[in-house]
């Protein structure tokens, strides 16, 4: 829902040569947040690790459905 919202709010400022520059601003901050965060080492992740994520696909299903 989240990102569908951002793709209509997109669209809607993209219209406007003032929505480019807000648009434009928004994506600096994102981008100098996501570079200032440590980024997650392959040393850290464990294979075989479960995912927190409900909507991960685990697998066919046990439940002996095709």
């Amino acid at each position: 829902m989240k990102r569908i919202l951002q793709l209509f709010a997109t669209r809607w400022l993209s219209r406007t040569p003032l929505g480019l520059v807000v648009l434009g601003i928004g994506w600096l901050i994102i981008r100098k947040r996501r570079g200032r965060r440590p980024e997650r080492s392959q040393d850290l992740r464990v294979p075989g690790r479960r995912s927190d994520n409900p909507y991960v696909w685990k697998g066919p299903s046990p439940h002996g459905r095709p």
